[in-house]
């Protein structure tokens, strides 16, 4: 018996903290999130092209017909995670959001929040960046859907920040660029030697909203340069 896209909806809020209902949907949602860590933990190792249903079994303890009962495929189980993972860091993004006004902050909450879960779900975060293109039909039209929902929440703060400051650049420039120098810090953040998250979001932010700002400075000056060198010809 696979879940249904209820049974799944229910068990992503339950999960996040809001738990309703009777004890044995607390049991499962328990049991659930273990699977879904291990499978995460395979995925993460093994790449999901490598993984088996085998594997995900073996790893989460459990039978692989049991597997089979709760998830036809592992693409379900790929779409849980990340489901779940966006679903997250959205719902968490919105309550940091609804406690503050100016947009520089704002920005900077973002860049928080952002790195915040990248730092403590490594694992899942590769995993989402390496699979990003895997799901398809319903599954991967859902993930999608959620993606441009915090893609667009990000720009409507980049777009909020530039007309406060009177800046011009290219939001989705800005924002992509700062979408892959967020994605990126599995790949050489090191809790031995790095800064935790507080402290790399605070520097980050500061590089990419220096960075806004230079490139309005650059475009100012450009645009002055050009236009002394008509007025040089007339």
């Amino acid at each position: 018996m696979a879940l249904s896209s209820s049974q799944t909806s229910a068990v992503s809020v339950r999960r996040r903290g809001n738990i309703v209902g009777p004890t044995v949907e607390s049991r499962f949602d328990r049991r659930l999130g273990k699977i879904l860590a291990h499978a995460t933990e395979v995925f993460y190792e093994k790449g999901y092209e490598g993984a088996s249903m085998r594997d995900l079994a073996r790893s989460s303890g459990m039978s692989l017909s049991g597997l089979y009962y709760y998830f036809e495929s592992k693409e379900k189980l790929l779409y849980l995670i990340q489901k779940d993972t966006f679903s997250t860091i959205v719902e968490n993004l919105r309550v940091r959001l609804d406690e503050v006004s100016d947009p520089e902050q704002r920005i900077r909450i973002f860049i928080l929040n952002h790195l915040e879960y990248f730092l403590t779900n490594p694992k899942a975060m590769k995993v989402l960046s390496h699979e990003a293109e895997v799901l398809k039909d319903g599954f991967g039209t859902e993930i999608a859907s959620l993606k441009r929902t915090y893609y667009r929440m990000c720009v409507g703060l980049l777009e909020d920040f530039k007309a406060a400051k009177r800046l011009e650049c290219s939001p989705r420039m800005a924002v992509l660029s700062l979408f892959g120098m967020m994605n990126w810090i599995y790949t050489w953040y090191n809790p031995r030697v790095d800064a935790d998250a507080e402290h790399l979001a605070r520097e980050m932010s500061d590089i990419f909203l220096r960075g806004v700002g230079g490139a309005t400075e650059d475009a100012a000056l450009r645009s002055k340069k050009s236009h002394k060198k008509k007025a040089a010809s007339n």
